[in-house]
């Protein structure tokens, strides 16, 4: 991805990886304060609450608690979903 940002800015590769991490880290700051990003035709990063829940331990068969936690979850515009398929 920094090649395809360096080649299409004619910028040095470092430039472009300062900006690919800047946009990314952009983005995690953003959902780790509970926010969403939307990108116009490509979608829409956000969080979702998992709740707590029991699973089992597939080597032993016992039952463990899961913790809640907080996931990140992406939903992909139409103009995506569409390029995608053609």
């Amino acid at each position: 991805m920094i090649e395809k940002v360096a080649g299409m800015t004619g910028g040095s590769k470092a430039d472009a990886e300062r900006i690919v991490e800047g946009i990314f880290g952009g983005i995690v700051d953003e959902l780790k304060s509970g926010g969403e990003v939307s990108i116009a035709g490509f979608g829409i990063f956000s969080v979702k609450d998992r709740a707590a829940r029991e699973a089992r331990n597939p080597r032993t068969g016992e039952t463990v608690q899961v913790a809640a936690t907080k996931v990140p979850k992406f939903r992909a515009a139409k103009a995506m979903k569409d390029a995608v398929k053609s």
